[in-house]
């Protein structure tokens, strides 16, 4: 009995050892040369991205219902650009991070998650040795049924990462 357990156990281990990478194998790849060593770049999907670039690990918008974030590598940084679900994720970033990953996010965000660098649109930030600028992210033709926009200005974040001479 414990030999078939034990049989079991390993033959579960496999298959999501082969599930995770077969999830990471169909996500999208581009690698961009920069003067820093080649940018590569993974979209999980919808706002989702996964930048990597000189040892480190950048999650952009992780939400879960996308992949396993657990099966993807562990983030240096997370940037989360606003409060809506299918951006601001805390069971995706409890995934991702580490005791050394840094947040950074927006002050509405900041409610939910904690432990991050808040940043403003305009705000300049080196964090985890990355140039970060936050810019507007909003949007004016896209509106609620009350006349509201889905992403009102001054809320939300785009953030324009340095990777060596490529801005992104």
């Amino acid at each position: 009995m414990l030999g078939q357990m034990t049989l079991a156990g390993i033959l579960g281990i496999a298959a999501a050892v082969v599930a995770a990478a077969a999830q990471e194998d169909a996500l999208q790849r581009d690698t961009i040369a920069t003067s820093g060593g080649d940018l590569v770049i993974t979209s999980v999907g919808h706002g989702s991205l996964v930048f990597e670039h000189g040892g480190k690990v950048v999650h952009v918008d992780p939400f879960g219902q996308l992949t396993d974030y657990g099966a993807l590598p562990k983030a240096d940084l997370i940037l989360v650009t606003h409060h809506h679900g299918d951006h601001l994720d805390p069971e995706a970033i409890a995934k991702l991070r580490t005791e050394r990953t840094e947040l950074v996010l927006t002050a509405e965000c900041a409610r939910t998650v904690e432990g991050g660098k808040v940043m403003a649109n305009g705000a300049r930030l080196t964090v985890s040795g990355f140039d970060i600028e936050a810019v507007p992210a909003y949007n004016q033709v896209h509106k609620r049924d009350n006349g509201e926009p889905f992403h009102p200005r001054g809320e939300g974040n785009g953030y324009v990462i340095s990777f060596g001479d490529k801005r992104v």
